[in-house]
């Protein structure tokens, strides 16, 4: 079960009762000013007054011998790492995601995306740690100007979870992190955003297209290799059925897409 709620996350953490979540996973405003290509852009990316009030919310909300998950960005590290200090947390890990593609260039491109791993107290180690460079998938950035793919954050939350915890994501944002729970039986989570237009059902439609998005890539990739790349017969015929399947999953997502857009309007 996912639950959205829009407001300011400080305001509604507040609400919360202390040690009540059971991980953290979110990707705050870098402090940038970022603007993409089509003008949209994102609240309180300047400013950080927000940065040591907020984490110190994170820090009381998670429980004891618990971690959280946050991206950051790397011009302002020492912001970041003041406020998470101050509020409580100690870094254990970095991660690296690499991109396939530069999202920006000047002096060197911009090829990936990190994150720390905070804890709050002495939590156990994981039985399979998770390597600190991980692969990333462009999003299409469809439903926030900064959106995280799913795939990206679902083995964080598989990691570092057990079937029934409480996962909180301070800034939702496009609801990544709750489209990742919801592939994860039993995992609930609650996300918050100030970003415009977010609201409960849309959080779930979008999650869904996300969903249906790639399944389509898996039928794509099959049906090149086997309908497009393959010689033997019976290869090329069950290409053909996931290439008729990729054509419905194409209908499918648009109008999925369809409901997505009439919640912007």
């Amino acid at each position: 079960m996912s639950r959205y709620m829009q407001g300011d996350c400080q305001q509604v953490m507040s609400q919360f009762p202390s040690r009540s979540v059971d991980f953290i996973l979110t990707d705050p405003p870098y402090l940038v000013g970022f603007t993409d290509r089509s003008g949209r852009s994102i609240a309180n990316d300047k400013q950080g007054d927000w940065l040591l009030p907020v984490s110190r919310e994170m820090f009381r909300v998670l429980k004891n011998d618990s971690l959280a998950v946050s991206f950051y960005g790397w011009n302002r590290v020492d912001q970041f790492m003041a406020a998470w200090k101050a509020a409580g947390f100690r870094v254990v890990g970095h991660i690296v995601f690499t991109k396939p593609y530069a999202s920006k260039s000047a002096f060197v491109g911009y090829r990936h995306e990190s994150a720390y791993v905070l804890a709050k107290g002495r939590p156990p180690l994981p039985e399979n740690p998770l390597p600190d460079v991980m692969p990333w998938e462009y999003s299409g950035n469809r439903y926030h100007p900064t959106e995280k793919p799913v795939s990206a954050l679902r083995p964080l939350i598989e990691s570092f979870t057990q079937p029934g915890d409480i996962v909180l994501d301070p800034f939702g944002g496009s609801g990544s992190t709750c489209g990742a729970g919801l592939r994860l039986t039993a995992i609930r989570e609650h996300g918050m955003s100030n970003y415009p237009n977010n609201i409960d059902l849309r959080v779930d439609v979008a999650a869904l297209a996300n969903a249906t998005y790639e399944l389509r890539e898996q039928f794509r990739a099959f049906e090149k290799k086997y309908f497009w790349g393959s010689e033997a017969l019976t290869e090329r015929l069950a290409g053909q059925v996931v290439n008729q399947l990729s054509v419905q999953m194409l209908e499918i997502y648009k109008q999925i897409n369809e409901l997505d857009h009439a919640f912007k309007d």
